[in-house]
């Protein structure tokens, strides 16, 4: 068994990446998969890193004062955001009047 993979790149350049799920002897089939998988998910890490380092580099070179917060949403609106909700699962928070 074998988990495969290809990249392809911005440019249309392809890129495979392959990952041998056995193992010799009578070894459980499911802990070569998931040895496999695990060393799929490091040639994947190793693939992307110089990539998302990159694209967080162009991203603070383009707006520094927003890269810092790490937050795409206006912050005026966290500001404003005042939670009115009623709580429609129970009674009325008020008291009701007692009768006179």
């Amino acid at each position: 068994m074998e988990l495969t993979g290809e990249y392809v790149g911005p440019d249309g350049q392809r890129q495979q990446l392959g990952v041998p799920c056995e193992s010799p002897g009578d070894a459980d089939p499911f802990l070569n998969l998931l040895s496999g998988v695990a060393q799929m998910r490091e040639l994947v890490t190793e693939l992307f890193g110089p990539l998302v380092q990159r694209e967080a580099q162009d991203r603070e070179a383009a707006a520094p004062d927003e890269a810092l917060d790490g937050d795409d949403e206006d912050d005026a609106d966290d500001e404003n955001n005042i939670d009115n909700r009623t709580n429609s699962d129970g009674p009325s928070a008020k008291r009701p009047k007692p009768p006179s």
